[in-house]
């Protein structure tokens, strides 16, 4: 349970916490936050100091039905942001969200040490050699179609199974490619309705048989906040509460916007396990 980020080895035995820093104008809870380069280094050093042991930067809305960026204004995004939070932070391990090779090459050569793909390798026939060619650990997130068409493509016979054999089709083509470490993401709310994202979760512990760590990306999400009836910035308890429930049932990673509360939330989840 350790993947190796440009020399560093994590241990992944003990959970951990990726921070989700977007610079989008439109991401459903954060967009516009942190476009700024200050706002940024700020939001990335409370991360830091709160325990996150990863940054992950993205540039692309994946809202369901958000609008298409194009390369270049995905580029203009997460380039100097990737580049201020290495030269200010170096020892921090910087994610680059993205399903672009292209994208995920540029990040890579300004300091990021991981990709994290929505696609799962899908979207972009490069990705996985680029991946492969540089040496880095790999997120992959199971989802259908595009974030503009995912809604509709949420057809399941039984959604545990069929999310399992479609991330064990993308871990062997990323082995194909001389991918080493990898790291599966069942996809919370990407192609999944309300009620297959709680079913999913509820059967998360069958992902282990993949026999690779989970990243569960929870945070503020739509199956939190409808079902309170409130809104994402009153989605943090609920958010808790639901990552809690996956790190019993096995996950790796949390990927979140609120670092201090969910390392809280490994420490007393580890203590009951202990």
């Amino acid at each position: 349970m350790t993947i190796n980020c440009h020399g560093h080895l994590i241990d992944l035995s003990v959970p951990r916490v990726m921070g989700i820093l977007n610079v989008t104008p439109d991401s459903f809870y954060d967009g516009g936050k942190h476009n700024n380069l200050d706002t940024l280094l700020a939001q990335a050093a409370v991360m830091l100091a709160d325990g996150a042991t990863f940054l992950d930067v993205g540039g692309y809305s994946s809202r369901p039905g958000a609008d298409d960026v194009n390369l270049d204004q995905e580029i203009g995004r997460v380039l100097p942001a990737i580049k201020a939070l290495h030269q200010t932070f170096p020892q921090a391990l910087i994610s680059i969200d993205t399903f672009r090779s292209s994208v995920a090459q540029a990040a890579i050569d300004a300091g990021a040490c991981m990709v994290n793909d929505i696609s799962g390798g899908q979207a972009d026939p490069d990705m996985f050699a680029a991946v492969g060619s540089a040496s880095v650990p790999m997120v992959l997130m199971h989802m259908r179609g595009t974030p503009q068409t995912m809604t509709s493509l949420s057809q399941y016979d039984n959604v545990i199974i069929e999310v399992t054999q479609e991330l064990a089709t993308r871990i062997a083509q990323a082995r194909s490619h001389g991918i080493n470490d990898l790291i599966i993401d069942p996809g919370f709310g990407f192609a999944k309705t309300r009620a297959q994202n709680f079913e999913l979760l509820n059967q998360l512990e069958h992902l282990i048989h993949l026999k690779l760590p989970i990243l569960a990306g929870l945070s503020r999400k739509s199956m939190i906040y409808k079902t309170l009836d409130k809104s994402p910035e009153q989605a943090l308890n609920g958010t808790t509460v639901m990552n809690t429930i996956a790190l019993q049932k096995g996950a790796c990673i949390l990927r979140v916007h609120d670092v201090a509360q969910a390392q809280e939330t490994i420490s007393l989840v580890q203590a009951l396990k202990n």
